[in-house]
């Protein structure tokens, strides 16, 4: 699919990783709106891409559906839903000395994860299916998962099993949407330089890093938003989770 003249939702697009893909498919010639937070940046990022924001919170999955639906009208259109929202309460193992994992944050870190990111796929793909074809294509979905899908670190059993979910769902989703000619894929980023961690000072994150193979550095968000780009350009991406890790894998700590 073209980038350019399409309409184009970035789910999380005030910062970081959001952010940089929004502007990346702005300058290729995308129409954007921007779903984040209220008290977020979106305002000023929308306007500096001639855009438009509206506040959600993700697992206020009815306001989600009404600010969804609000930026397709604004829109005129959808052809890309491209989600960042998410992330991770305070971690905790599965049994510890104070007793077993909560059940109540395990359920708020899918919530946040899993059933929101779910939520915009299936609201995404209802208005991408009344699209016109391109070369039989008609949207494309892009979700964000993490290495912890696949070698999640002591504490992190939630996390873990949130974005291990999201990277699980790619193919069925695939599969479901083939039919109308409707993309579904994930990126799972490493340890990018992004929110929390961009706080974490150099001689901390350096340990973290060090047993990448190339670059022994922290993912940027302009990293992830080349490869979102190239997911939208490229039909034969489809029905999975893409790692982008510079070969980083996790140990057990």
């Amino acid at each position: 699919m073209e980038i350019q003249d399409k309409k184009v939702i970035v789910v999380g697009g005030a910062s970081g990783m959001g952010r940089a893909t929004a502007e990346l498919l702005h300058q290729r010639g995308a129409q954007v709106a921007i779903l984040d937070r209220e008290g977020s940046d979106g305002p000023a990022v929308a306007a500096s891409l001639d855009g438009w924001f509206f506040p959600v919170e993700v697992t206020d999955f009815e306001l989600t559906e009404q600010a969804l639906q609000a930026a397709v009208d604004a829109l005129g259109g959808l052809h890309v839903t491209v989600t960042t929202a998410g992330g991770g309460y305070p971690g905790g193992r599965t049994l510890s000395k104070d007793g077993p994992h909560s059940l109540d944050l395990f359920r708020k870190t899918m919530d946040l994860n899993v059933i929101a990111t779910f939520n915009i796929c299936r609201l995404s793909a209802a208005h991408m299916a009344r699209n016109e074809p391109e070369d039989e294509e008609r949207g494309v979905l892009i979700n964000t998962s993490s290495i912890a899908a696949f070698e999640g670190q002591i504490g992190q059993v939630a996390y873990s099993a949130a974005k291990a979910a999201i990277a699980g769902m790619m193919l069925t989703m695939a599969r479901d949407l083939g039919a109308v000619g409707i993309r579904a894929l994930a990126i799972a980023p490493s340890l990018f330089d992004t929110g929390i961690i961009a706080k974490v000072p150099p001689e901390r994150i350096a340990p973290l890093v060090a047993g990448n193979a190339f670059p022994v550095r922290m993912g940027r968000p302009s990293e992830y938003a080349k490869l979102a780009a190239a997911i939208v350009e490229n039909p034969m991406l489809n029905g999975q989770c893409l790692r982008l890790d510079a070969g980083m894998r996790f140990s057990p700590k």
